[in-house]
């Protein structure tokens, strides 16, 4: 086992590859509970926004970052899900309140930019936190421990490395594991933008035939967009100027908040649904999108990688308290065993909700129509369902149920 008990100016107890919300939360985790780590790389430029669940927001609050970043974030309290699909067989809208399961909000959106800034202005208290801008270029793993080279030269030891660099993941292809990878015919157009009416605290999905049109709500009178559709379609709505598109997005939404001004700043990528065979091997653990990728649908993909990093730090961090490996294979295929079950079912269902969109067979129209009706009109089931959303039944993470590791 390496010796983990101490460490050098080349050696630590475990190296983050990657600065974007997973991995910072990871460090953050890691170094706030005293384990000496490094992180490595730069927090990316993100003009999108994240719609963090209860969870998510309970584990920022306990690691000290929520209240850098608080005033920026608007809370989630009612989901409203409408059919515009225009089709014969179409869903009656529904809503689910977060009071009905006893919550205030379902959590908080907030702009990735200000979460960055608030995970980075933790993470550079932390006395245990090394924090290298460099660029990493290769990982090497044995079973004796890791190596992470930079393109600075230097070369840092660890028993473990925790991979949070994202879809063309180093340390994924380092570990040896493939991924999964299934392209949908869509893409998602995102923007922020303010609007003349409030939006009083409500998510409103449109499902349309090509995909979600989402509305989430910002501070003041301001919401985030992500739209989804036909790949062609999409990059002929992005090219539009700003007010044709305002025009547009007023008309999708029904003129709901009235006059729509756009931000600054665009995003415009392929959807598309990812997962990786496994999610640790060879004293390497991957997290966030270096892991899974998941459709903008539903708000689980940032929060599924947070919780990623919850549950490898809370691991890690029982493990060098016990002084044992933290790059264990037994640690490592908990790690793993955890993780795929959760991210598994929510993939399936976000895939299942995504295809029965796009489909123009009656019969699946119907059942889904029929289970949205049921969801609405039958309590315990839609309270369930909330429920799960926000947490899933496999069990939380302490960090996300609000307790300190």
């Amino acid at each position: 086992m390496p010796d983990t008990s101490a460490t050098s100016a080349n050696t630590t107890a475990a190296i983050v590859v990657g600065a974007g919300p997973a991995g910072l939360t990871a460090a953050i985790t890691l170094a706030g509970a005293g384990v000496p780590t490094v992180l490595a790389g730069q927090p990316p430029d993100d003009n999108r926004t994240t719609a963090l669940l209860a969870g998510s927001v309970m584990a920022l609050e306990a690691l000290g970052v929520w209240p850098r970043c608080a005033k920026h974030a608007a809370p989630l309290r009612t989901m409203r899900i409408v059919d515009d699909t225009g089709r014969l067989l179409r869903a009656p809208e529904i809503k689910f309140d977060a009071a009905e399961i006893g919550l205030e909000a379902f959590g908080q959106n907030i702009e990735n930019r200000h979460l960055l800034a608030a995970l980075a202005e933790r993470a550079r208290t932390l006395k245990t936190l090394t924090w290298i801008e460099s660029r990493a270029t290769s990982v090497d793993a044995t079973s004796q421990g890791a190596a992470v080279s930079f393109d600075d030269g230097e070369i840092i030891t660890a028993p473990l490395v925790i991979g949070a660099d994202g879809r063309n993941s180093l340390c994924r292809s380092a570990a040896g594991i493939s991924i999964e990878t299934h392209r949908y015919p869509q893409s998602a157009l995102t923007v922020c933008l303010s609007h003349g009416r409030p939006h009083h605290d409500v998510s409103t999905e449109f499902h349309t035939g090509g995909g979600p049109f989402t509305l989430v709500p910002l501070p003041g009178q301001r919401s985030s967009l992500v739209w989804v559709m036909d790949p062609d379609r999409a990059e002929t709505v992005a090219a539009r100027t700003d007010d044709e598109l305002a025009i547009d997005i007023e008309r999708r939404s029904q003129a709901l908040l009235g006059k729509i001004k756009l931000d600054a700043g665009r995003g415009l990528f392929p959807l598309m649904m990812t997962r990786a065979q496994r999610f640790a091997a060879n004293r390497i653990a991957l997290i966030g999108e270096a892991a899974h990728v998941i459709p903008p649908i539903g708000a689980q993909g940032l929060n599924l990688g947070l919780r990623d990093a919850a549950f490898i730090g809370e691991l890690v961090v029982d493990a060098w308290r016990r002084r044992r490996d933290p790059g264990a294979d037994v640690l490592l295929a908990d790690y793993d065993r955890q993780r795929r079950a959760d991210v598994g079912s929510r993939a399936i269902a976000i895939d299942l909700l995504n295809r029965s969109l796009l489909s123009d067979f009656l019969p699946v129209q119907g059942a889904r129509g029929l289970g949205i009706y049921m969801i609405g009109r039958i309590g315990p089931l839609r309270r369930a369902l909330m429920r799960e959303g926000i947490a899933s039944a496999a069990g939380q993470p302490r960090l996300m149920r609000g307790q300190m590791l």
